[in-house]
């Protein structure tokens, strides 16, 4: 039986599709043997023929996404570097696995460079394989099914033991809770990695830099903070590690589409 998840989850932008109005979502917990692979399952679906849309946002995890949806087959979501935006309309719907960081190179067994901000067919990595998992996703009852397929064909892939995949999902880990690490500098030091060898372990089984994740981390807060109300820029910019308020407001604009006085301002839905 399928577990949900109750936390909220980071990086789903306000003024999105806040109000939920036609659309269900959920998350559900892995099988514990593929726990350290996977970090959810997650499903959506929509029946907006009544209303006029919704746009969703998010600013992504540094995560690998199996992603099957309805009518449109079966994809791998590499890490994107920018801003998720999407324009839902009718009815849909779409299931998912989310691979922890490093969680998805066991089974691929290729550098996650490849897939970095690129969607993919299933076939592409497994082939045949690949078209028969999204055969028989697609055909499933419920959410149920579903993951035990997904769940099964993973199992079969039989992922061999991979310390350095582990460290990698341990640090991206760390570095999403601890807001006292805000340099690769720290990461260095704490985990006794120097620069260069954190650059080669994140592009093999991440696809992005250690300093991204840092930075995209640091803006999940900074997004959560700004959508409490008015906010203090200078102060986060300081707790964030940037030098200057400056760097900080260009990175949250940049990223997120508008400074963060302005994303404070703007309306829980649209």
């Amino acid at each position: 039986m399928l577990r949900r998840k109750t936390a909220t989850p980071r990086g789903v932008l306000k003024g999105a599709a806040a109000d939920n109005q036609g659309m269900e979502h959920a998350r559900y917990h892995p099988s514990a043997d593929l726990a350290p692979y996977v970090e959810h399952f997650w499903a959506v679906r929509w029946d907006l023929h009544a209303l006029a849309g919704r746009r969703v946002e998010t600013l992504p995890h540094p995560s690998v996404h199996m992603v099957f949806e309805r009518d449109a087959g079966g994809t791998i979501a590499g890490v994107a570097h920018g801003k998720f935006v999407r324009q839902l309309h009718g009815t849909g719907g779409v299931f998912a696995a989310k691979f922890r960081p490093g969680g998805f190179h066991p089974f691929a067994r290729i550098s996650m460079v490849n897939f970095t901000d690129q969607v993919l067919p299933l076939a592409s990595v497994w082939g045949v394989l690949g078209q028969d998992l999204e055969l028989a996703v697609r055909v499933a009852p419920d959410d149920a099914a579903r993951a035990e397929i997904i769940e099964r064909f993973l199992r079969d892939r039989s992922p061999e033991p991979d310390e350095n995949a582990a460290l990698v999902t341990t640090i991206v880990e760390s570095v999403a809770v601890d807001r006292t690490i805000v340099t690769v500098g720290d990461v260095s030091r704490r985990w006794g990695l120097n620069a260069r060898k954190l650059q080669r372990l994140f592009a093999e089984y991440v696809g992005v830099s250690p300093k991204w994740v840092i930075q995209r981390y640091r803006l999940h807060e900074a997004v959560e903070r700004s959508a409490r109300g008015p906010v203090n820029q200078a102060t986060i910019a300081l707790d964030l590690g940037y030098t200057d308020q400056a760097h900080f407001v260009n990175d949250f604009k940049a990223t997120v589409g508008t400074t963060p006085a302005a994303y404070a301002k703007r309306p829980a839905s649209t």
